[in-house]
């Protein structure tokens, strides 16, 4: 927060000082005005389905009230912690220092039994660089082929973090959220829609009696969102959310 640097404390050299004070300005951004809450996502989608767990959580709630970090072209900062809830933290307290608003990330990954729980928070980057859905799915496959079906058990983890600044009218705050989807894994990809390792993840309800037996690929978004980890997660969220509002 700026007031961290409107007064030189007298062990810091006024050089240092300023040089604190032109920083913490550059990442203070430009909030439009009516907004509440900022959501840690580039993913128009991921915006859409958070307004919409918000909506049916609170009453009269105004979509615009909630924004995200490409709204403010605010850069991503390194996720460098151990843990899905470290690595959400880092992403919500980030969006929270530059904005002063509350903010809400999630981090999530899919975590195979055999494999001691990876790839975990190496999920989108476990073939050795990130993003590439596809070289990512093939080397799990690869890795799994000797696996039988009785022992292909994984689930995808979801932590959303809520982070509230302090501030004269609230108290700070952080708030974590950490849930599961289980399934198993298929030896071939099948279906077209999702991302990541949807083709080859059979979640358990599809398991269930009046269940199909399809991938996470296979389903609608409302289908996959009204059991995923991340719904799960932010809907868990929800009740601290309302509270902002």
């Amino acid at each position: 927060p700026l007031w961290h640097v409107c007064s030189r404390p007298p062990w810091l050299p006024t050089t240092v000082w300023l040089a604190l004070a032109i920083w913490v300005c550059d990442m203070v951004v430009a909030v439009p005005q009516g907004a509440k809450l900022v959501l840690a996502t580039h993913n128009k989608g991921k915006l859409a389905e958070f307004r919409e767990i918000l909506a049916q959580a609170i009453a009269d709630f105004d979509p615009a009230s909630v924004i995200s970090a490409a709204d403010l072209q605010v850069p991503e900062p390194v996720e460098d912690g151990i843990s899905f809830a470290a690595n959400a933290t880092i992403k919500a307290n980030a969006l929270a220092q530059a904005t002063g608003l509350p903010a809400v990330a999630d981090d999530s990954g899919l975590c195979v039994d055999v494999l001691g729980g990876a790839p975990g928070i190496f999920s989108a980057r476990w073939c050795g660089h990130h993003g590439d859905d596809a070289a990512n799915l093939q080397l799990l496959l690869d890795q799994l082929s000797d696996v039988k079906d009785p022992h292909r058990g994984a689930n995808f983890t979801c932590a959303a973090v809520l982070v509230v600044p302090q501030s004269a009218d609230q108290k700070g705050r952080v708030v974590v959220e950490e849930h599961r989807m289980y399934g198993r894994l298929l030896h071939q990809s099948i279906g077209e829609g999702g991302f990541g390792y949807d083709p080859i993840f059979v979640p358990s309800q599809e398991d269930e009696p009046g269940g199909q037996g399809r991938t996470s690929a296979q389903m609608s978004a409302a289908e996959k969102n009204a059991i995923s980890h991340r719904g799960q997660a932010l809907r868990a969220l929800a009740p601290q959310l309302a509270q902002l509002f």
